[in-house]
């Protein structure tokens, strides 16, 4: 039960986020661009040309409710990564990794709390725990989950992880690589949202798989008696 709660805070906090995300920018008066517009504007307080790190006008009405998704969504990810300790190797890499995406969930807290256009140097050190630390720890994570976990996921994971790395590096020299702006800094941020909703769903499916299996043998004979 515990695993399973660490689960669905999981796909919980992921699908939550992306919900606030498109009600939000559907708020806007101006078109909000996934490719010019970084996921910070959505919860900015108010209405201003912001110059870095690149020039665009943001408004957003809706930015209370997309601060508390980012609260939740940190929020959430703690507690799964706190709850699923089965998915985990017992040795101290996988600590480290654990501690790095809970880290992780901090960020997006405190993205949350305090807006870029209000906190700024609290926002940017949410961003560095979420794109730097988070991103570390799903790097490491490929290489410390269970050993029932089968090999696909793992290299995935560490896959998205490395990606993620380096898309945060041409971010933060400014090369985007066609994608624009906000585009490069979601290949930064959302593989870490991907690996959990896909995590936890798997993880979730599996458990249900395990309760509806039929007894085996010595249920079997435990029934007949």
């Amino acid at each position: 039960m515990k695993t399973r709660i660490g689960y669905a805070a999981w796909v919980v906090g992921v699908a939550q986020f992306f919900v606030a995300h498109m009600i939000t920018e559907l708020a806007w008066s101006r078109p909000y661009s996934w490719a010019a517009n970084n996921i910070s504007d959505l919860g900015n307080a108010h209405c201003a040309m912001q110059s870095e790190p690149e020039p665009r006008y943001i408004c957003s009405p809706q930015h209370g409710l997309m601060n508390a998704s980012f609260i939740a969504l940190g929020t959430l990810l703690a507690v799964g990564v706190f709850f699923t300790g089965a998915v985990w190797r017992r040795d101290a890499r996988a600590l480290v990794a654990r501690w790095l995406l809970a880290c992780a969930g901090l960020g997006f807290v405190l993205a949350g709390l305090a807006p870029a256009d209000v906190h700024e140097n609290q926002h940017v050190l949410g961003a560095l725990l979420i794109m730097a630390m988070g991103n570390i720890g799903l790097v490491l994570t490929g290489t410390c989950l269970a050993d029932d976990v089968p090999g696909p996921p793992r290299w995935a994971t560490s896959l998205l992880g490395i990606t993620a790395i380096a898309a945060f590096g041409l971010f933060l020299s400014h090369r985007y690589l066609g994608l624009g702006m906000g585009g490069m800094e979601r290949l930064a941020a959302f593989p870490l949202l991907i690996w959990a909703l896909t995590a936890g769903v798997r993880g979730l499916l599996h458990q249900s798989t395990r309760v509806q299996a039929p007894p085996g043998r010595h249920g079997a004979q435990a029934a007949h008696s």
